[in-house]
C-alpha cells in the first residue's frame, strides 16, 4: 500500500507549529518571523511535504512562474513564419553566448526564490501577441524581455496591458516600464583610451548594428574620445554582432584602409572574426594591429591571443532585472525605473 503524501498538518506537528503558521510560510506571507520560518522549512524537509501549486496559485495568486522573452520586431505584413525561419531565429539566440549570461544571471537568482523562467520566442505579430495573451491568462507572473531590435513593439503591448515586465537595455520607444542597461558610451572610452595608450595611431572600428541604440552609444563614445584626441575620422564598417560579420567589416577596412594599427569591435564575437582575418592576412595580434572586443563574454578567453575587452556585467544586469520583476510583482514597487551599470576594461593579449 502506498504511503500518503504529506499534508500541512504534518509539517506543523513536526514543527510545533499551527497549521496556519505553515500556510503563511509556504505561500511567503512576509510577516513571519525567521526562526518560525527556519523552523518550518527544517520540518518541510524532513517530512518531505511538497506544497500544492494549484492551491496555492489560488490564494497567492502567484505562478512562481516568469516569462524570458526573446524578442525580435519581425513586420506584420510578413504572415506567418515559417518553421525554417522560426529555428533560424532561435539558432541565432543560442548561438550567441550573451543569452547563456542573461540565463545564468536570471536562474541565479529566481531559483533559490523558488522562482522559474518558461523561454518564450516572441519575433512576430502573432507570438508576441501570445507572450500577450499568456500573462494576461496567468500562465506568468511577468516578464523579462530581452528585445533584439530597436523598433519592437513588445515592450508597449506590455505596458498597454499593464502587465509587470522589465526590460533588459533602455526600449527604441519610450514606455512606462522598468530596465536594466549599460553605459555603453563609456565603454566606446574606455576602448579608445586604451588603443590610444597602446600607442595606436591609425584607429578603426567595426560597429554593430547601427539600428541599435548599444552600437550608436558605443560607436559614438569611441569617436568622441578619439576626438578628443585630435582625431576627427574613425573609420567605421558595420557589422552584425556575429563573427562572419566581424571577418567581412574587417576585410572592408583592410581593403581601404590596409595601414590600421588598432580596432575596436563592438562585441567579442566580432573581434574574434577580425582576429581571424587579421591573422590570415598575415597580420599579428596585438604587434601589428591591436584589437579591443566588447562584452568579456566567453569568446574572450578562448580567441587566441585571448580578447582584451570591456566588460559588460550581463550577469548582475540580469539578476536585477529578476529582482526588478520580482518586486514589481509584488507590489514592494509600483512606479518604473532604471538601473545603469558601469563597464569594466579587461586587459589580456590582443590590446
Amino acid at each position: 500500500m502506498s504511503r500518503q503524501a504529506p499534508t500541512l498538518e504534518d509539517v506543523a506537528r513536526e514543527a510545533g507549529v499551527s497549521r496556519a503558521t505553515v500556510s503563511r510560510v509556504v505561500n511567503g506571507v512576509r510577516n513571519v518571523d525567521p526562526a518560525i520560518q527556519d523552523l518550518v522549512r527544517r520540518a518541510i524537509e524532513r517530512t518531505g511535504y511538497a506544497p500544492n501549486q494549484a492551491a496555492r496559485q489560488l490564494v497567492t495568486r502567484r505562478t512562481t512562474t516568469v516569462a524570458l522573452v526573446v524578442s525580435g520586431a519581425g513586420d506584420a505584413s510578413e504572415g506567418d513564419p515559417s518553421a525554417s525561419e522560426q529555428n533560424a531565429f532561435a539558432a541565432r539566440v543560442f548561438a550567441d553566448p550573451f543569452f547563456g549570461r542573461v540565463v545564468g544571471g536570471v536562474v541565479g537568482r529566481l531559483r533559490p526564490r523558488g522562482m522559474h523562467p518558461v523561454l518564450m520566442f516572441a519575433e512576430t505579430p502573432e507570438t508576441r501577441q501570445e507572450v500577450v495573451s499568456y500573462l494576461r491568462q496567468g500562465g506568468a507572473d511577468g516578464a523579462l524581455v530581452v528585445s533584439t531590435h530597436p523598433d519592437d513593439p513588445l515592450p508597449a503591448l506590455l505596458a498597454d496591458a499593464r502587465l509587470p515586465a522589465v526590460l533588459f537595455a533602455r526600449p527604441g520607444r519610450p514606455v512606462p516600464l522598468s530596465y536594466v542597461d549599460l553605459a555603453h558610451r563609456e565603454g566606446g572610452r574606455l576602448a579608445a583610451e586604451h588603443l590610444l595608450a597602446r600607442g595606436c595611431r591609425r584607429i578603426a572600428t567595426v560597429a554593430g548594428p547601427l539600428g541599435v541604440a548599444a552600437s550608436q552609444e558605443r560607436l559614438a563614445g569611441f569617436r568622441d574620445t578619439l576626438a578628443r584626441h585630435g582625431d576627427p575620422y574613425v573609420p567605421v564598417a558595420e557589422g552584425g554582432f556575429t563573427v562572419d560579420s566581424g571577418m567581412a567589416a574587417i576585410t572592408s577596412l583592410l581593403a581601404e584602409h590596409p595601414d590600421i594599427d588598432g580596432v575596436f569591435t563592438a562585441n567579442d564575437l566580432m573581434a574574434q572574426g577580425a582576429v581571424q582575418v587579421l591573422r590570415d592576412q598575415g597580420r599579428r595580434v596585438p604587434q601589428d594591429v591591436a584589437v579591443v572586443g566588447f562584452d568579456d563574454s566567453s569568446v574572450a578567453v578562448t580567441c587566441r591571443p585571448r580578447l582584451t575587452t570591456v566588460r559588460q556585467p550581463v550577469e548582475e544586469m540580469a539578476s536585477t532585472m529578476s529582482a526588478l520583476l520580482d518586486d514589481h510583482i509584488a507590489g514592494r514597487r509600483t512606479a518604473p525605473t532604471s538601473v545603469i551599470f558601469d563597464p569594466e576594461l579587461v586587459v589580456r593579449d590582443s590590446a
